[in-house]
């Protein structure tokens, strides 16, 4: 495997695995990742994996760039003997339309289809977890289909309630918290997407598989109103 390396700040340096999102180079960042997790070089303070390239974090103090590199080079030579984090399934139950997903109209005009073959579609899908990043725990969801594609909003909202799922381009998402953003929203899910209390805080890692389940508002409000139903 061939990598670039590049400064990024005088305690951060960018390895890149690819210049084309796809999915060999996910793969490769992934297992960029596992090997970091398992073998973490000592000056190292964190790393952060986004669609084709791992920024790692380190003690200027400790290191200089020309080091990281060295030290990275080597390390991600024994990249076929670090075991790749097991892809998880993750479904998420979402409720559809009406205050819930506003844009739902929108996307569907759009594209020319009715609000419920908007729905099927995004629900008939397997998705994957491209990165996570933008906001706490929010997943970059690719593989959703053309047919229901649309643009971000030209003005973006300044509030976005927690758990809304969006559309932007080509790509589906979920946002963790109460953010501004300018996705097209079509639907909210009751489960948590950021959980700051557990250990690993995002639900959603690189790599899993996401599954979006249809559910009523009713379903929606009594999974609300469940303790730990999130949890089930």
């Amino acid at each position: 495997m061939s990598f670039t390396f590049s400064p990024l700040s005088e305690g951060a340096i960018v390895i890149e695995a690819g210049t084309e999102i796809n999915a060999a180079v996910q793969k490769k960042i992934r297992a960029i990742a596992a090997l970091l997790e398992e073998r973490p070089p000592v000056w190292m303070v964190e790393f952060i994996p986004a669609f084709t390239t791992v920024a790692v974090f380190y003690n200027p103090l400790a290191a200089s760039y020309e080091t990281a590199k060295t030290v990275l080079g080597e390390l991600l030579e024994q990249l076929g003997e670090a075991a790749e984090a097991p892809s998880r399934t993750v479904e998420i139950p979402v409720c559809y339309g009406g205050e819930f997903g506003p844009d739902l109209d929108f996307v569907a005009e759009h594209n020319g289809l009715t609000p419920e073959q908007v729905i099927e579609i995004h629900t008939s899908g397997t998705y994957s977890v491209s990165m996570i990043g933008f906001a706490p725990g929010f997943p970059f969801i690719s593989g959703m289909s053309e047919k229901i594609a649309a643009p971000r909003r030209d003005t973006p909202r300044l509030r976005i309630p927690e758990r809304t799922v969006g559309i932007a381009g080509k790509q589906t998402g979920v946002y963790p918290i109460e953010t501004p953003g300018g996705w097209q929203l079509i639907g909210r899910t009751p489960i948590r997407l950021f959980r700051p209390e557990q250990a690993i805080p995002s639900l959603l890692r690189a790599g899993d598989t996401v599954v979006f389940r249809r559910i009523t508002e009713a379903d929606y409000n009594a999974w609300e109103e469940e303790p730990n139903a999130e949890d089930h």
